[in-house]
């Protein structure tokens, strides 16, 4: 299978578990459990995708995670590029079934945290802390 076939598999995959998040309050527990089967399966692709490169070619020269530049050259592979598509989406829907099994909050405030998640990682993540400081308080 070729990259972009591996991006749209992967891209598609990740939808069950955040619609599982979505309808949390009718299964939590198993929406929760559904969302973390496929977080886990996109790690499992993560770390092919992550072997496969590091037993392919060299990085370019430069390369690195100590300067933006050198990250922006670890980029340039489409393999590289790849590999790190699926750790945000890997990591987004472990965040979002976090808040979901997490949740102190009525459902329909969870859902735009979630949302955010989904397409804005950080962002989701602290508009859900903030909501749940704010309830607490």
């Amino acid at each position: 299978m070729d990259n972009a076939q591996l991006f749209a598999l992967a891209s598609a995959a990740v939808l069950p578990g955040w619609l599982a998040l979505a309808t949390a309050p009718l299964w939590r527990t198993g929406a929760v459990r559904t969302a973390r089967i496929v977080a886990a399966v996109l790690a499992g692709l993560y770390v092919s995708l992550l072997a496969a490169g590091l037993a392919g070619e060299a990085p370019p020269q430069g390369a690195s995670f100590t300067s933006l530049e050198g990250v922006r050259l670890l980029m340039t592979s489409e393999a590289a590029l790849l590999a790190g598509w699926v750790h945000y989406l890997a990591f987004d829907l472990w965040v979002g079934s976090w808040e979901a099994e997490d949740a102190r909050l009525p459902h329909v405030l969870l859902l735009p945290c979630l949302a955010l998640t989904f397409l804005a990682g950080p962002t989701g993540l602290l508009l859900y802390l903030l909501l749940r400081m704010l309830r607490r308080a």
